[in-house]
C-alpha cells in the first residue's frame, strides 16, 4: 500500500518550517498547522524524529504515555488531586483520540492495577473477542492455507467486540476516585480542538492510504479536505470522536455498548460483511485475573495472563536468564546478545505450541513459570555455538502497531496498560457518524479446527501483550511495558534485565539498543550495534539481519522506576512518539 507520491508534501514541509517560530496556534495558506513553540514535539524544526528528551522526573507522580498530549493530560489528572487510576483511565481516552493509528474505542486491552491501598495487584483483561456468530469457517481458505483476499486484516470479520470503553471505566468506577466527566472532558477537548499529526501519524497514514481512502467512513475522519493523508504539522481534529465522548461521559458503559454508538458500529461492520449484533456489544465485561507472578533475583515480576502469552513468557526468559551470570556480561557483547537470543529460542518455542485462551484450552501456566523446568531448559543452551531453530511460531500474526503507557505515584499505586486496534487504523472502518476505527483482532486467530488459538464465540485471540509491575520486597520498583506483537515479550525482558542486572536507570535502559530472536532462529539487531559484534555472532552460527538504528518494530517502552531518593523516573520510547511527564 502506497501512497500517491506525496507529490505535494515538500511545499507543506517547507511552509511549515518557515513558521515554526510562531508562539501560538495559526492557520497557514495552505491549512498547514503550526504548534505552540511551548509544546513539546517529538520531531525537529525539519521535522525528523528527535531521540532526546523523552525522560522526566517527578515526586507526586510520573505519567510516560506514547503520545505528548496524553501524558500531559494524566499529568493534569494527578496535579487535580486524583490517584494514578484516574490518570491512566484519562490518559487511555486521550490515546484513543491522539493515537488512532495504535489504539482507541474500538480496541481493547490489558491492564496491571498495583493499589497502595492495599497492596493488591490486580488484572483487568478488557481484549476484543469473537463475535457469537464467527466460526472457524468464516474465511474461505485457499489451497495454501491462507484466506482467500483480505477479509482476516480489514473489513467486518476481521473486528472483534471492542473491550476499551468497558476496560477503562470499570477501572475507574473500582479503583478511581474521579467521575467520567473529569478524566474523560480532556480527550473530548483534545478531538475538538485538534492535535498536532506527527511523522508516525502522518507516515501511517501514507503507508495505510489506499485502504483508509477504501472506505468512506473512514476517509472523511482520516483523510483531509483534499482526500490526501495529513502531513506532519498539521492540525488534526476528530469532532465524530469527540461526540462519542460525551456519550459516554453522560450515559457511561451504556453509552457505548447500546443505543446510537452500538448501532454504527453494528450497521457498518455488518455493511462490509462483518457478523455483529447488538447482543455481542450488550453483553461484553471485562474480566478480572489473577495476574501471572514470577521472581527474577529477588524482584517480584508481576504481568499478564492468558489470553496473553506475554507474562508467563517473560517470566521463562527471566528464569532461563537467572542460572547465567547476566550481570557479568557487557550490555550487547556478542556473548550477552547470543544469551538472550538462545533462552528467547527456547521461550518462544513453548509459546508457539502450548499458548491460547485459558478459559477455552488447557495452558500449563505453572510449568511456564517454574525455575525448576527454566533450569533444565537453561542446560540446552550452548554458550559458545547457537542452536537450531526450534520450529516455526505460528503465533506471527500480531501487528506491532499497538500502544503501552505506565503511570506510577508515589502513594505506590501502579498502572501498566497495554492496548490497541492490532493493525494500523484496526480494520480500515470507521463506525459512521463516531469517528473511531474498529479492530482487526480477529486477524490474531489462527484459521482452522482444533488448535489452542482457534475461533470460537466469545474467545480472545493469543496476544503477547505484556503489561508489568516489578515490586522488590512488596515495594514498587518498576513499572513497564510495550507495543510490539511477538517482539513485546523479548522487549520487557531486556529492560527488566537491564535495569536488574546492569542498575541501569528507566530512560537508559530504554534508549539501548535491542535484540530479537524467536523460532526461526534469525537474531534481529538495531544497527547501533557494531559490525564486530555483529560478525563475532555469525561465528557463532547466528544468521543475523540488521534493522535500523531505531527499529520502531522493536517496541516502544514507556516505564516509570522508583529511585532510591524517593523520586520516580519516567523513561519514554524515542522509537516512536512516547514522552514522560513529572509532577
Amino acid at each position: 500500500m502506497v501512497y500517491k507520491k506525496f507529490l505535494y508534501a515538500g511545499a507543506i514541509v517547507s511552509l511549515i518550517l518557515g513558521l515554526s517560530a510562531c508562539t501560538t496556534a495559526t492557520k497557514a495558506g495552505t491549512g498547514a498547522y503550526v504548534q505552540e513553540t511551548e509544546t513539546w514535539k517529538p520531531f525537529d524544526e525539519n521535522g525528523e524524529m528527535i531521540r532526546t528528551d523523552r525522560n522526566a522526573i517527578g515526586e507526586v507522580g510520573v505519567v510516560s504515555t506514547s503520545k505528548y498530549e496524553a501524558s500531559k493530560i494524566g499529568r493534569d489528572i494527578l496535579k487535580q488531586g486524583g490517584n494514578a487510576i484516574d490518570a491512566a483511565v484519562a490518559a487511555g481516552f486521550a490515546l484513543g483520540v491522539a493515537e488512532p493509528n495504535s489504539s482507541g474505542l474500538g480496541g481493547g486491552g490489558f491492564m496491571v492495577i498495583r493499589s497502595a491501598k492495599t497492596g493488591e495487584t490486580i488484572f483487568i483483561d478488557f481484549r476484543e473477542r469473537a463475535p457469537k456468530n464467527s466460526t472457524p469457517e468464516m474465511w474461505k481458505v485457499g489451497e495454501d492455507g491462507k484466506v482467500v483476499g483480505n477479509q482476516k486484516v480489514e473489513g467486518g470479520k476481521a473486528a472483534g467486540i471492542p473491550g476499551e470503553v468497558a476496560g477503562l471505566l470499570y477501572a475507574l468506577e473500582k479503583y478511581g476516585t474521579m467521575s467520567r466527566e473529569q478524566v474523560i472532558r480532556p480527550a473530548v477537548n483534545l478531538a475538538k480542538n485538534g492535535f498536532t499529526v506527527t511523522p508516525t501519524l502522518s507516515g501511517d497514514m501514507k503507508n495505510q492510504f489506499d485502504r483508509l481512502e477504501k472506505y468512506p467512513e473512514t476517509a472523511k475522519v482520516f483523510l483531509n479536505e483534499e482526500g490526501l493523508p495529513y502531513e506532519t504539522g498539521d492540525k488534526f481534529v476528530n469532532k465524530d470522536m469527540a461526540k462519542t465522548l460525551e456519550i459516554i461521559i453522560k450515559k457511561g458503559k451504556d453509552g457505548f455498548y447500546k443505543g446510537e454508538v452500538a448501532k454504527a458500529i453494528v450497521n457498518t461492520m455488518n455493511k462490509y460483511d462483518g457478523v455483529f449484533t447488538m447482543e455481542d456489544l450488550a453483553n461484553y465485561k471485562p474480566i478480572i485475573k489473577k495476574p501471572v507472578v514470577g521472581n527474577y533475583r529477588g524482584y517480584e515480576i508481576i504481568s499478564s495472563p492468558s489470553p496473553s502469552s506475554g507474562g508467563a513468557i517473560v517470566v521463562e526468559i527471566l528464569n532461563i536468564l537467572e542460572n547465567f551470570n547476566v550481570g557479568e556480561l557487557k550490555v550487547n557483547s556478542p556473548e550477552y546478545l547470543h544469551l538472550f537470543s538462545e533462552a528467547y529460542k527456547m521461550a518462544y518455542a513453548d509459546r508457539a505450541k502450548y499458548m491460547g485462551d485459558s478459559d477455552y484450552v488447557p495452558v500449563p501456566m505453572n510449568g511456564f513459570v517454574s525455575k525448576k523446568y527454566a533450569k533444565e531448559v537453561a542446560k540446552d543452551i550452548d554458550l559458545k555455538k547457537s542452536k537450531d531453530g526450534i520450529a516455526h511460531d505460528p503465533w506471527m500474526y500480531e501487528s506491532e502497531d499497538t500502544t503501552h503507557y505506565s503511570i506510577a505515584d508515589k502513594e505506590g499505586n501502579m498502572v501498566s496498560v497495554t492496548k490497541t486496534v492490532n493493525g494500523l487504523f484496526g480494520n480500515s472502518v470507521v463506525a459512521d457518524g463516531y469517528g473511531f476505527v474498529l479492530n482487526n483482532e480477529m486477524d490474531d486467530f489462527v484459521t482452522g479446527v482444533g488448535h489452542p488459538n482457534s475461533i470460537e464465540p466469545g474467545k480472545a485471540p493469543l496476544s503477547s501483550m505484556s503489561p508489568t509491575v516489578v515490586l522488590k520486597d512488596g515495594k514498587p520498583f518498576m513499572v513497564l511495558g510495550s507495543p510490539g506483537a511477538t517482539k513485546i515479550i523479548s522487549t520487557v525482558s531486556q529492560v527488566i534485565s537491564r535495569v536488574v542486572d546492569h542498575g541501569m536507570g528507566m530512560q537508559e535502559a530504554i534508549d539501548t539498543p535491542r535484540l530479537y530472536d524467536n523460532t526461526a532462529n534469525k537474531i534481529g539487531l538495531e544497527t547501533r550495534i557494531p559490525e564486530e559484534t555483529i560478525k563475532k555472532l555469525e561465528e557463532m552460527g547466528h544468521t543475523v539481519v540488521k534493522t535500523s538504528d531505531w527499529d520502531r518494530g522493536m517496541g516502544s517502552v514507556q516505564g516509570v522506576l522508583y529511585k532510591a531518593d524517593g523520586t520516580l523516573e519516567g523513561g519514554a520510547d524515542p522509537r516512536r512518539d512516547g514522552k514522560a511527564l513529572g509532577y
